[in-house]
């Protein structure tokens, strides 16, 4: 494919910048309208419905691609069923020290430990605010690093948001925030989304929208504590669960880089991610619908997501190493897969090999 070719053209001098760097890079041409459009991704045979919502096709790009909203409408254009930005904390918000963020090249991953770091609400709010409504926005809401009640910062994401989001995802699992996977023990969740969930519906008496809530965990969750947390993510009926955020985990790699703390993303989560992605399958009895991320460099991975349970899929650290290309190369794919199974929808291939992946044994 001719995208394919440009970028094998053009990710050599990317690498020769430091990761940030080329990130920024890429976002000024995509804010400057410098993205190859496609419509490719509008399919009926991939269309799928979630939590309310009537998304083109199932794939996304991950949060931390777009912290600060500036480019979800290129997102939408070159192919994308939805985008999300984020992770927005209420105020700004400068991150970890420089560099943090790592590529390992051989491994087909990236290290990074950021931060949250965000131009805060209001600048993104601004952006949303004034952007065409049209496509599936999702907004991912956090808190400050220094903030003395995560919950409330939650809270106001929510509340500054409301009117602008397709959907909300709860970020609980960024490792490089001090104490902020605590937020998933079963006991701070029932808090937390207690707070969150109040708050909403104050929003919907006021005659705000009810926005669906979902919430984003980590892979390195223990296999005994898996039961319990989906448990409370169920009794407090969120409308959906994001497998899963970066892994602390360092199994199998080759690059030195690996050695750098931080959150691993890539090809080297993809396994460890399925098999989670699996068992909360399992764990809700598919009635609750899964966005799957972590490793989604292919047609093929992303089907695998699918497959194990997701109703929706995410990627990021796959356009490092494969450019925009990538996009319509899972689309077309999903679309073909749809056909060999002689389905009318991608939601028929929905958890059709869950149980295969659930059985598997966590790597490392």
């Amino acid at each position: 494919m001719m995208l394919d070719r440009l970028y094998g053209l053009a990710r050599p001098m990317l690498f020769l910048l430091p990761p940030e760097d080329a990130h920024e890079a890429t976002l000024k041409s995509l804010e400057r309208g410098l993205f190859p459009r496609s419509a490719a991704g509008v399919r009926r045979e991939i269309a799928t419905t979630a939590f309310g919502l009537d998304f083109p096709n199932p794939l996304g790009i991950a949060a931390g691609f777009d912290k600060d909203a500036r480019v979800p409408d290129a997102v939408l254009g070159m192919g994308c069923g939805f985008a999300e930005i984020g992770t927005v904390t209420p105020l700004p918000q400068l991150g970890n020290p420089k560099p943090r963020v790592f590529r390992l090249v051989a491994d087909r991953g990236l290290v990074n430990r950021l931060g949250f770091n965000n131009g805060g609400h209001a600048a993104a709010l601004f952006r949303l605010e004034r952007r065409p409504r049209h496509g599936i926005v999702g907004v991912n809401i956090g808190a400050n690093k220094d903030t003395e009640d995560r919950a409330a910062d939650y809270v106001r994401g929510l509340e500054a948001f409301n009117g602008v989001a397709s959907y909300f995802t709860v970020n609980i699992s960024s490792p490089n925030t001090p104490g902020l996977r605590d937020l998933q023990a079963p006991s701070a969740l029932d808090g937390l989304l207690g707070r969150i969930m109040t708050a909403r519906e104050g929003l919907v008496a006021r005659g705000g929208p009810r926005r669906p809530v979902v919430v984003k965990i980590a892979p390195d969750i223990a296999e005994d504590d898996l039961p319990a947390i989906v448990g409370r993510l169920v009794a407090n009926a969120v409308d959906g669960i994001a497998v899963s955020n970066t892994t602390l985990s360092r199994h199998g790699l080759a690059c030195p880089e690996a050695r750098e703390s931080g959150g691993l993303s890539g090809r080297p989560l993809f396994e460890r991610s399925t098999i989670v992605l699996a068992r909360v399958h399992a764990l809700t009895a598919g009635r609750i619908p899964l966005i799957g991320i972590g490793g989604i460099d292919s047609g093929e991975t992303a089907l695998a997501k699918i497959e194990a349970g997701a109703t929706l899929i995410q990627l990021y650290t796959g356009l490092v190493y494969e450019g925009a290309g990538l996009i319509p190369r899972i689309t077309g794919h999903l679309a073909d897969a749809v056909h060999r199974a002689g389905a009318s929808s991608i939601s028929a291939l929905v958890g059709r090999n869950a149980p295969t992946w659930a059985a598997r044994t966590l790597p490392g």
